[in-house]
């Protein structure tokens, strides 16, 4: 095989490479507290809108009532999807570190943290799905 030839295998190939995120989104409610009798399973997936920003720290968003709920986020937006109808989404991204959030109306949702305070934070890395299961804001009170 010929130089040429080498280097339009490997274009090829890492043009076929796929990376990006996909999960799906649950929305929990009701008693989720341990106990011997009750074993909760895990919340059905929910229709939602995913929104995936740059990384974007806990000194970058306007906080609204409410845990891990927030009115603005001041980082850039870099894509949004609607998941289906069973909660299950799939978004195809650039290699490089995201902030992931659900989104209802003007307020966006997301609980986790890392040590530096960044939210939600999820790595793709090249030729990877990375997966995730996402939290949707819920109406009603779950319980732990």
């Amino acid at each position: 095989m010929d130089f040429q030839a080498l280097i339009i295998g490997v274009v090829l190939t890492l043009a076929l490479q796929t990376q990006g995120i996909e999960g799906i989104v649950r929305r929990p409610a009701g008693n989720h507290m341990p106990s011997p009798r009750h074993h909760p399973g895990r919340p059905a997936g929910v229709k939602a809108i995913v929104c995936i920003y740059s990384l974007t720290n806990d000194s970058q968003v306007k906080k609204v009532d409410g845990a891990g709920r927030y009115s603005h986020i001041q980082t850039r937006l870099i894509r949004q999807i609607d998941t289906d109808d069973s909660g299950r989404f799939r978004i195809e991204l650039p290699p490089g570190t995201y902030s992931i959030f659900t989104r209802k109306g003007n307020v966006f949702y997301a609980t986790r943290r890392d040590e530096k305070n960044n939210i939600a934070p999820v790595e793709v890395l090249p030729g990877k799905m990375t997966r995730l299961e996402c939290s949707a804001e819920s109406d009603q009170t779950a319980v732990y």
